[in-house]
């Protein structure tokens, strides 16, 4: 894998000659409208990278882009993997590691779910602080990839700096960022409500179908992580959700999350 992951690296260096992202931004369910505020310099659909999985999702655009967003050159994925899609965890987070080896030192990745907290309500943003992993595959399993340990530590998987600077952005702009833990399940059904109950129990805030693979193989890389959730659907009405509302939540928050994620990128010192 370590072989496919520098051939795909190297592929990438010469599409995007001069460019030396520090920050790669992963854009979740229904969030590529971001990608608007991104001043794009290079667009490359994930079909036409090499060993790149390709995202099957409705919401998920399937494109690399290379440009601009708060004063810094960044890399962004328009949509991503899942294991529900049919891939292993390996292959889902196979471009956190090709990040790594373009030189990328913090993650900033999103992703829309539903809110388990009864505190929260539609279209807030979660902030996550921790994570509970339910999905039935690890990404680290089998060869241990350079650069990380064998056996990870994930006491610090989401950096506080990032936090921090999040809450204070968000009191500047007046607007509600929540924090809490997030619970990757392996969907791709909903949760029922007997599960709804069961998460709540088990401390988790909020619940979706990514990101936590992303994370762990992120920190794997020493990479500094900050994660947030768009709440699409909130308490029991989690098990009667459909895709188009989630969707239609996150084009809602949209601005808040853009203005978010460019005043986090200008202010991270890397």
């Amino acid at each position: 894998m370590l072989d496919k992951i520098k051939e795909t690296a190297l592929w990438l260096k010469t599409q995007a000659k001069g460019f030396e992202p520090k920050i790669a931004i992963i854009l979740g369910s229904g969030l590529g409208n971001l990608e608007k505020e991104i001043n794009v310099k290079l667009e490359i659909a994930y079909k036409d990278i090499p060993n790149f999985p390709v995202s099957t999702v409705e919401g998920h655009a399937g494109k690399l882009l290379f440009g601009n967003f708060g004063g810094k050159e960044i890399v962004a994925m328009s949509g991503r993997f899942h294991y529900y899609e049919g891939y292993s965890t390996k292959e889902t987070t196979f471009p956190i590691y090709v990040f790594y080896q373009l030189g990328v030192k913090v993650l900033l990745a999103s992703n829309a779910a539903g809110g388990l907290n009864p505190g929260f309500r539609i279209g807030d943003l979660m902030v996550i602080t921790d994570h509970i992993n339910m999905i039935p595959d690890h990404p680290l399993r089998g060869e241990n990839i350079p650069p990380g340990p064998r056996f990870l530590p994930l006491g610090d998987a989401y950096s506080p700096r990032l936090i921090s600077l999040a809450e204070r952005i968000a009191v500047k702009h007046d607007f509600t960022l929540r924090d809490g833990i997030y619970l990757a399940d392996s969907g791709p059904t909903y949760e029922t409500m007997a599960e709804y109950r069961m998460y709540r129990l088990l401390g988790a805030d909020a619940i979706g179908m990514s990101t936590v693979p992303e994370i762990i193989v992120a920190r794997h890389c020493d990479m500094e992580c900050f994660g947030i959730s768009v709440i699409t659907n909130s308490g029991y009405k989690s098990a009667l959700v459909t895709h188009e509302e989630v969707k239609d939540t996150a084009d809602d928050v949209a601005p808040r999350m853009s203005l978010l994620f460019k005043e986090l990128i200008e202010n991270i010192e890397i």
